[in-house]
């Protein structure tokens, strides 16, 4: 079990942010499986694969002012700013959110949403790697059920890493779980799926910086080549995967039903919905994640 701790790293934070927010909505949050994650004020605690070679790594996280991130890493040296680099897009801290209020101020329904969870930035999987496995798990099946077959999958393959004292399990690394052949409770085409994205994974394709890169529709485009990744699926991964800030899900069904209910408008279609998000630019993904997290009131949210 990964114990090595590596000197502390420092996230400079541009715009409002309270981690003990992110904290309670990852308690809620069905994939993550994490109810104790806002249990210790002012901690949280991450164990996951790093982009960089997929090896499982650690992380401690505090805030110690509204400014000021500290990332302590733990797992093999070397790779403490990977750890950072990575925390910082899981908490969306490499987006400069200091315009954020101003999309709160040009629409009212955006300004109470920022009212109701003041500093809560998207949370995001730890990687488009792990955020394309929960598409793959997840599709046709409750979250519920897709949660706990995610846990066993780490549970039983997952490297167990000390992050700070308390034992985490980080998901499969990419090349371990390209390399099974099946798994109790996920059935045989579902699983070659799965093995499939993990070696996407393992060979680059899902590398966050590039996809981030690239214009939206052609990062869209490009996901939608894996396995079982459609519309839906590809829109998750680009906007809670990869941290774009600036995409609106038009294939997000609960988004919709809450902003028809919001913006008072019932029979709202795809493109009048799109066009009431113009507002939110350049942070429409930030905002339709508010909206979701509203609208499941942050319990079953996937």
């Amino acid at each position: 079990m990964t114990a090595t701790a590596a000197p502390t790293g420092r996230i400079t934070v541009c715009g409002p942010f309270d981690l003990a927010a992110s904290a309670r909505f990852l308690a809620g949050f069905t994939p993550a499986g994490r109810p104790d994650a806002a249990g210790e004020s002012g901690v949280l605690r991450l164990a996951f694969p790093v982009d960089e070679g997929g090896t499982s790594v650690g992380a401690v996280i505090r805030q110690r002012a509204p400014g000021t991130v500290e990332v302590e890493a733990y797992g093999p040296p070397g790779l403490a700013e990977a750890v950072t680099a990575q925390v910082r897009r899981i908490l969306s801290l490499d987006v400069d959110g200091t315009g954020f209020a101003g999309a709160g101020e040009r629409d009212p329904v955006v300004g109470a949403l920022q009212r109701e969870r003041p500093g809560l930035r998207p949370v995001l999987f730890p990687s488009p790697y792990e955020a394309a496995c929960w598409a793959v798990l997840s599709q046709r099946v409750r979250g519920s059920q897709a949660a706990r077959i995610k846990r066993r999958l780490a549970e039983e393959y997952g490297k167990r890493v000390n992050v700070g004292g308390v034992a985490l399990t980080a998901f499969p690394e990419p090349e371990l779980l390209a390399g099974l052949c099946d798994f109790p409770g996920i059935p045989e085409t579902k699983f070659e799926r799965l093995c499939l994205v993990a070696k996407a994974a393992a060979e680059g394709e899902l590398d966050a910086a590039r996809l981030r890169a690239l214009p939206v529709e052609e990062a869209l485009a490009r996901l939608r080549l894996l396995p079982g990744v459609g519309p839906f699926s590809a829109e998750l991964i680009l906007i809670r995967g990869v941290g774009h800030p600036d995409v609106f899900p038009a294939s997000e069904g609960r988004l919709a039903e809450e902003m028809r209910q919001r913006y008072g408008r019932p029979d709202a279609g795809a493109a009048e919905l799109a066009a009431i998000a113009e507002a939110w630019r350049p942070y429409r993904s930030w905002v339709s994640f508010l909206l979701r997290t509203a609208h499941e009131k942050g319990d079953t949210m996937v």
